[in-house]
């Protein structure tokens, strides 16, 4: 686990120190769940993990995944219920075995994409989001079902990229990051006891993101595809 989690820079200890000690702070006053915490934490490490294109991302990830299926069940966002279980939790395993056989002299290789494959990813968004919004809307208890769908769309698509290993996944987790925060805004004034930690966690995600994209643009000049 040490070897594994090695080579982290002074910003990255920094940044996983400050936010970590956040959710601590606001278990406490609160009164969350330690259950609550550990998704906190895991998802913290998980998307600083993948900024660094390191293979544990998808060990803490799964961890992750399942604790967040659960408080977005019992919050009314079953978009997010579905993506987490029918789609994180295998596509986790995938990127594994994907990440594991493109490695080349103990890091990853990391790509970027053309023109073309940017204009079809913008598309994909934006189509499908609107799609599974209407959708969702027909369900009774689901809440902000545009910006639920929105998300989930979003998340699906940074995910397939992330497993090809194209840079341009975070500038889809920025966007993602951005609107989840607003969710969960929401969620939080409408009463909901996990929003605060869960709006700390996906402003940590969106600071991570930027890092991330500046990592993996310098990963990944030279190898367009």
């Amino acid at each position: 686990m040490r070897k594994a989690l090695g080579g982290w820079n002074v910003y990255e200890i920094a940044w996983l120190g400050l936010f970590s000690g956040i959710a601590i702070v606001l278990t406490v006053i609160m009164k969350d769940t330690l259950f609550g915490f550990t998704v906190f934490l895991t998802g913290v490490l998980c998307v600083v993990l993948a900024a660094k294109g390191n293979m544990m991302t998808y060990v803490f990830g799964m961890y992750n995944t399942f604790g967040y299926a659960y408080l977005a069940y019992v919050n009314g966002l079953f978009g997010e219920v579905m993506l987490n279980l029918l789609f994180f939790v295998p596509m986790n395993v995938i990127g594994f075995v994907m990440w594991n056989k493109h490695r080349y002299g103990g890091k990853l290789v990391m790509r970027q994409m053309d023109t073309k494959g940017l204009a079809l990813v913008a598309a994909v968004c934006v189509l499908g989001s609107l799609a599974l919004g209407f959708g969702l809307s027909f369900i009774p208890e689901q809440n902000s079902p545009y910006i639920d769908a929105l998300t989930t769309v979003l998340s699906v698509v940074a995910t397939f990229l992330m497993v090809r290993r194209f840079k341009e996944q975070w500038l889809v987790y920025i966007i993602l990051n951005i609107f989840t925060v607003l969710l969960w805004v929401i969620r939080t004034m409408d009463g909901s006891p996990d929003g605060v930690l869960m709006i700390v966690m996906w402003s940590a995600y969106l600071i991570n993101a930027i890092y991330g994209y500046y990592t993996w643009n310098k990963g990944a000049k030279g190898v367009v595809l």
